[in-house]
């Protein structure tokens, strides 16, 4: 720590002290030195005559009156007349010598005023005013500035205004004596975007659709600003979400009781609602990329994502996932992108594989739900296509919320049986498992922002206890940051459209222009 505060004399006090040794200095050699070495070069020679010139005692003008007075006496003879005017010229060069002196010893005493001057404001601006630094510790020169009301510098817009003599009640000059100071890489909007580490746009997401077989729109209860779309609407939606640069899009049908079944067939009817809502968004927005989820609880009516025995309640595994790849193939065949794998059943990845590849679709990737677990977040979503179990939980299946090591063995199987992206559901409450994937494994990494996530976000929005949109975006982006490739989220449309407003929040935070 420094502190100069006690160690620097007031310019006051040096100036006074040098315009005191100065005065010295001048008197003590104009009436003493001065006089004193005229006197003794001309004391003999008045003596020994009497000059009329002689008679005054002016220093300065005694030696050249005495100097006439000596060429003009009468009695004098020339050796005299020599060596008295010798001395006398001797006396006055010391007199024009200790004058210089002085006058010299005057102007050194003003130029070491000067330079201490100098020297004390130039360490004042170094070890300056603490409440200044700060400000511009923690500011930007492109920050709106304001003129103060004093007519002096120049005020940051927001900083209210100190009262008059106001003082930080602080040491002036205290330093850390801090060689590391993170905050470097921070103080400026060029090194900042230089060295952010995790970027976000629309093309990391996938917005997620819930289609109904009916003419009209109906609004989820439970997920404000989201709706059961009809086939319009369905379009609609994909323009907008398109203008705003989201080109992917997954589905989730509402079916409605009378085409369920405890086996889920209608799941592979090629005149199912998912089949033709692929073939109508390819045949408006072929570009873009339609994402199917394959499981049995929107069709099955017990409301599990696979085939339940009815004298013991255990899902049945392996006819299960024959029943999914028949809806897989379904799919494939209307034109879907990629396929989903949402029941979490043993080995339905690679025989999804397998029976794509057997009739040719090869090109149809599967985005495995690797690591969903059974979580209480789905609640919104369930009420969305009310598919809820009429019976028990889903922890037979999904995966315990404890654990994390248990994801290891996922992934292992699912990269080995042809999966293409592995996803973990839900997002936020598991960014340690995102990054569990991300590190284990080459292939690209998805995470679903749940229902329960976003009507969180919706519900505290609403209350006016949050922002929801800087609360959406530094959710986005921690999922992103944690190692999610891509993102499912209900945010999708909107979060696009606070990320591409030049002139809103998000724009302003890259760029440093807050």
């Amino acid at each position: 720590m420094v502190n100069y505060e006690s160690s620097v004399l007031s310019a006051r006090q040096v100036g006074a002290a040098c315009f005191i040794l100065s005065a010295l200095f001048g008197f003590y050699f104009l009436n003493t030195s001065h006089s004193a070495s005229l006197h003794a070069a001309t004391a003999q020679s008045v003596q020994a005559i009497r000059l009329p010139g002689a008679v005054s005692t002016n220093p300065h003008t005694m030696g050249t009156r005495m100097l006439a007075g000596v060429t003009q006496h009468p009695a004098m003879s020339d050796t005299a007349k020599e060596a008295t005017t010798a001395q006398l010229r001797l006396g006055t060069s010391h007199q024009t010598f200790n004058i210089q002196l002085a006058t010299l010893g005057c102007l050194l005493t003003a130029a070491i005023a000067v330079v201490y001057s100098l020297h004390r404001r130039t360490m004042q601006a170094s070890n300056g005013d603490l409440e200044r630094l700060t400000v511009a510790m923690a500011t930007w020169s492109s920050d709106k500035e304001q003129p103060a009301s004093d007519g002096g510098a120049k005020r940051i817009a927001g900083i209210k205004p100190r009262p008059a003599g106001y003082r930080h009640d602080v040491s002036r000059g205290y330093q850390l004596e801090e060689v590391s100071r993170p905050r470097r890489n921070r103080r400026h909007p060029a090194i900042r975007s230089f060295m952010r580490e995790t970027h976000m746009s629309p093309a990391n997401f996938i917005a997620p659709l819930f289609i109904h077989d009916e003419d009209l729109d109906t609004p989820i209860g439970a997920m404000p600003g989201c709706s059961r779309l009809c086939a319009a609407s369905v379009l609609r939606e994909i323009g907008e979400c398109v203008e705003q640069g989201v080109n992917m899009f997954i589905l989730f049908p509402k079916i409605p009781d009378e085409l369920k079944t405890p086996d889920g067939r209608q799941c592979y009817d090629q005149t199912d609602l998912v089949m033709r809502t692929i073939k109508l968004i390819k045949g408006a927005y072929p570009d873009v990329i339609v994402c199917t989820d394959i499981a049995l609880d929107p069709y099955n009516t017990d409301g599990h994502d696979g085939i339940v025995d009815d004298t013991t309640g255990v899902i049945l595994n392996d006819i299960t996932v024959e029943q999914l790849c028949k809806q897989a193939l379904a799919q494939a065949r209307a034109g879907t992108d990629i396929v989903a794998p949402s029941d979490m059943q043993d080995g339905r990845i690679g025989a999804i594989r397998d029976a794509l590849d057997g009739e040719g679709f090869t090109h149809v990737g599967i985005m495995s739900y690797c690591a969903k677990y059974a979580s209480a977040f789905y609640g919104p979503f369930r009420e969305a296509l009310d598919s809820n179990p009429s019976f028990g939980d889903k922890a037979t299946y999904q995966m315990d919320p404890a654990n994390r090591r248990e994801a290891l063995r996922e992934i292992e199987l699912d990269e080995s049986e042809g999966a293409d992206i592995l996803m973990v559901k839900p997002a936020l409450p598991y960014l340690d498992v995102i990054m569990l994937l991300k590190e284990q494994s080459s292939l690209p990494i998805a995470a679903y922002q749940v229902s329960g996530e976003y009507s969180m976000i919706k519900a505290a929005a609403a209350a006016g206890y949050i922002d929801e949109q800087k609360v959406v975006l530094e959710s986005l982006l921690s999922i992103r940051r944690a190692g999610a490739d891509v993102i499912l989220t209900y945010f999708a449309k909107q979060a696009s459209i606070w990320m591409n407003d030049q002139d809103g929040w998000w724009q302003k935070k890259m760029t440093g222009k807050l």
